[in-house]
């Protein structure tokens, strides 16, 4: 299993277009075979996604999706920073 955390920090006029942006991901995510949980946390303008994959082809295919995509190429220009991405192992 790969576990992957995704953090998204919004500008703050920008809060509820980066919130439905990523709630249309997550939706779109959690349709795919290789998903076994992507779930959405919020603390003011900062959006986390924890993701557990079944493997590296599933989330390799999983990148490569248009609405992936798409997310990454809108949230850009609303974003306060770049997302972070970290691919971690379970250590506990």
């Amino acid at each position: 299993m790969i576990s992957i955390t995704a953090i998204i920090k919004s500008k703050q006029e920008n809060i509820d277009e980066v919130k439905n942006l990523i709630q249309n991901l997550v939706t779109q995510t959690r349709k795919e075979e290789a998903c076994i949980r992507y779930d959405l946390h919020a603390a003011d303008n900062v959006f986390i996604i924890w993701e557990e994959w079944k493997d590296q082809a599933g989330l390799d295919i999983h990148n490569s999706q248009p609405y992936l995509q798409e997310f990454i190429q809108k949230s850009e220009s609303l974003a306060a920073a770049p997302i972070q991405v970290y691919k971690t192992a379970q250590i506990l």
